[in-house]
């Protein structure tokens, strides 16, 4: 890793303050999306949902387990698939901590596959996580959220993805897709879809990704090959980065 330029400390502290302006302006800029993303309407859910869970068969509306709010990781796990995408996986690191709080705050975090729920229970127990996880197989939750795609809809090459922003991109052309959907009940009892993200709306979930961007290197995803992997599957001992240092000597 070659070093900036090297500066004195009251240098250093100018360009530090410099950048700290436009932090506190990126901060109140995201304080303001926040409270639209709050205010946008919602949509009332006429569709009944049904998913496999390890208490039996809940209803969408059982899922919220007396919250209030329920937010809803898709998770990509295709029913013939062995294991979640690596993607998908390193996201769900991020499930287990927040969802011990947020349960607190009227809030229950849930994940919902296609796959079917005992390849779901075997690869939870293999990555160690507690959240609740749920399989949609056989509904059609996943393919109304915008999350799967028929085979039919990929051979024709076009599908509607990130609210019908994202259509031909090839890039996207997969029968799984990961996103977020949130949900809330109504004062009579009613679910309504409040807010969802799809692609890089979910960056802001991964709290991994924002500890790099605070290291020098940052994110520099070319330089680690398969990033993310599923955590058991990076090598057991991580090779030693050669420095311009260790080079000259």
């Amino acid at each position: 890793m070659q070093p900036n330029q090297i500066v004195s400390q009251d240098e250093w502290l100018i360009a530090r303050r410099a950048l700290l302006a436009k932090e506190k302006a990126h901060m109140r800029a995201g304080d303001t999306l926040a409270a639209e993303r709050r205010a946008l309407p919602w949509l009332r859910m006429e569709k009944s949902y049904v998913f496999d869970t390890a208490g039996g068969r809940r209803t969408l509306a059982e899922l919220f387990n007396g919250c209030g709010q329920l937010i809803v990781h898709h998770l990509m796990f295709a029913p013939e698939w062995e294991a979640a995408c690596p993607g998908c996986s390193f996201q769900a690191e991020h499930i287990d901590g927040p969802a011990r709080h947020l349960k607190h705050h009227n809030a229950k975090i849930v994940a919902v596959s296609r796959a079917p729920l005992a390849k779901i229970r075997a690869y939870q127990q293999r990555m160690g996580w507690s959240f609740d996880w749920v399989s949609s197989y056989g509904s059609d939750f996943n393919y109304d959220f915008h999350v799967s795609f028929t085979k039919d809809q990929i051979h024709e090459g076009r599908i509607e993805y990130n609210s019908g922003t994202i259509t031909a991109d090839p890039r996207y052309l997969s029968e799984e897709l990961p996103g977020v959907s949130v949900f809330a009940v109504g004062e009579g009892g009613e679910l309504f879809l409040t807010y969802s993200t799809f692609a890089r709306g979910l960056d802001m979930l991964l709290t991994a990704d924002h500890y790099l961007d605070l290291t020098p290197e940052g994110r520099n995803e070319k330089a680690y090959p398969a990033w993310p992997r599923r955590y058991d599957e990076y090598p057991a001992k991580a090779e030693p980065r050669v420095t311009s240092a260790d080079s000259a000597e």
